[in-house]
């Protein structure tokens, strides 16, 4: 399954960055911000394509919140709440610009969203695929 595929290369590739520390200069907050953009995406749209495997037609409108609400409700992802931050912080990637919102998504990515990752890609090998 390429959808798959592509979210594990783009986790292992965040993963990779969990150790790096500020501060960081330009070119890395870019680039680990960018790294949780394309995970994030890569993530939501094979989630989409595994439950409409499954019968779930809910995810089939596009919208990441349908699909993320159905995957909690399916039981593939466990903390809503958390996975709902990780889409508004998607969102606000487009200001990243603004090192304070770069930043912020960053501490996020590696307190709470690469763990997150790493048990969606559990779940989907585990109980999905």
């Amino acid at each position: 399954m390429k959808k798959y595929e592509n979210f594990i290369k783009a986790y292992n590739n965040l993963a990779e960055t969990a150790d790096l520390e500020p501060p960081y200069n330009t070119v890395t907050l870019t680039g680990l911000v960018g790294l949780f953009e394309i995970t994030f995406e890569q993530a939501w749209k094979m989630i989409k394509e595994i439950l409409g495997h499954h019968g779930y037609g809910e995810g089939a409108s596009g919208s990441p919140r349908i699909v993320l609400k159905t995957a909690y409700g399916a039981g593939m992802i466990n903390d809503e709440e958390a996975w709902l931050d990780m889409l508004y912080d998607r969102n606000n990637v487009a200001h990243s610009y603004n090192e304070n919102v770069a930043l912020g998504i960053v501490k996020n990515t590696k307190e709470k969203y690469i763990k997150l990752f790493g048990e969606l890609k559990k779940e989907i090998e585990e109980k999905w695929l």
